[in-house]
């Protein structure tokens, strides 16, 4: 018995020992530096100074409120439209599978090129947007120049190259439903609200709590589509925790900005676990 259990340790043993290096050593270092001003030669330690900086200078705190809300709302949407789209096409349509092809082609383009193309389309005078709103006889808007604007602007552009990869968890998840449940409902003269209702949605729960955290820990994480189209402007109307140790990072405020970086795997970890406790806790056995 004991030598069967020696034997299974040393199996973990690999893993263990790749976590340590890539996980727990970097953690623990960076909650080091976090409490320094460092260069690459030598540091000052300094307690929580880089900490209450943080949270006390406006430029700097913003970034956590910017990034629930582009997180909550990236999510919230990706969710909804994502699972409405995924229920269209696992319908009996002729041209599904073209659909889905169209559905999924922004998840094949780069974040950054899909950046760049929607600042152009959003251009305040020559932007596609704009142009479509005038001809109509409307006035152009300052999508991404407007502090109230600009952030859910990006928020929007987010959810169309996101919502492409949910839908095919969705279509997944709804595939994987066993047919005679609809037929047993159609039997019993249910309505397509109620196998909506009674079957899809929670039958498909796995699918879509896999489509919140992935989404939600994305959003927490987002930086490369915001600092393509407002790199966190106008002034610091679009900047989230991401983008704001870039910031520091790249002015040479280490120590701060890897506090950021501890700030922001905490408020990930606090969020995104009970999150996901509480999702698994509502799937159906």
């Amino acid at each position: 018995m004991n030598k069967k259990k020696i034997y299974s340790t040393w199996f973990l043993a690999p893993a263990m020992l790749i976590f340590l290096i890539f996980f727990i050593i970097p953690m623990i270092t960076s909650l080091f530096f976090s409490m320094t001003v460092w260069d690459f030669k030598n540091f000052t330690f300094v307690g929580l100074d880089n900490f209450k900086m943080f949270f006390s200078e406006r430029s700097l705190n913003i970034g956590i409120k910017n990034t629930l809300i582009y997180a909550v709302l990236t999510s919230g949407l990706k969710v909804i439209l994502a699972f409405l789209i995924a229920v269209f096409l696992s319908s009996a349509i002729r041209t599904k599978n073209i659909i889905r092809s169209i559905v999924f082609f922004p998840n094949l383009v780069s974040t950054i090129a899909i950046g760049i193309t929607f600042t152009a389309f959003m251009h305040p005078s020559k932007g596609i947007f704009n142009k479509v709103i005038e001809f109509f006889g409307g006035t152009g808007i300052d999508w991404l120049g407007n502090i109230n604007l600009a952030l859910f602007s990006v928020i929007a552009t987010d959810v169309w190259k996101g919502v492409s990869i949910a839908t095919v968890i969705y279509v997944a998840g709804i595939a994987s439903i066993d047919k005679t449940f609809y037929e047993a409902a159609s039997i019993d003269g249910a309505s397509g609200w109620q196998r909506l209702k009674s079957i899809t949605i929670p039958l498909c729960r796995p699918a879509m709590n896999s489509v919140i955290i992935l989404s939600f820990i994305g959003g927490m994480r987002s930086f490369d589509l915001i600092w393509a189209m407002t790199g966190g402007g106008p002034g610091f109307a679009t900047d989230v925790m991401a983008s704001i140790v870039y910031k520091q990072y790249a002015a040479g405020f280490y120590g701060l900005s890897t506090a950021g970086n501890v700030i922001m795997f905490v408020l990930i970890a606090v969020l995104a676990f009970p999150l996901q406790k509480f999702l698994l806790s509502k799937e159906v056995d």
